[in-house]
């Protein structure tokens, strides 16, 4: 499994529109595609400008097939519907181990 993280700026008074929009909008896209498993949305209580976007995907070949024309297409849109564009501030990747417990 792979991880994309995302941790984007966001402002306070627009969170629950960026979190509403985003489950529309993008986890409704990225679900048509073969490997999305889920996504999570992680909000920091102590910093209310700052939501973390975890999305799991089977592997990094099914992630990176996702074409980039679509990805434009959906920010695009994205931006629209909620007014104004967002700052990702980080982002990474990890891959998921799991080991045998013994």
């Amino acid at each position: 499994m792979v991880i994309e993280w995302l941790k984007v700026r966001v402002s306070p008074e627009l969170r629950e529109k960026f979190i509403q929009k985003d489950a529309e909008i993008w986890t409704a896209m990225l679900s048509e595609y073969p490997g999305f498993l889920s996504k999570e949305v992680w909000i920091n209580p102590e910093i209310p400008t700052e939501v973390v976007l975890m999305i799991r995907w089977e592997t990094l070949e099914q992630w990176k097939a996702v074409p980039t024309e679509r990805l434009a297409e959906i920010e695009g849109r994205f931006t629209q519907e909620l007014g104004e564009q967002q700052e990702i501030i980080e982002a990474a990747q990890y891959q998921v181990r799991k080991f045998p417990l013994t």
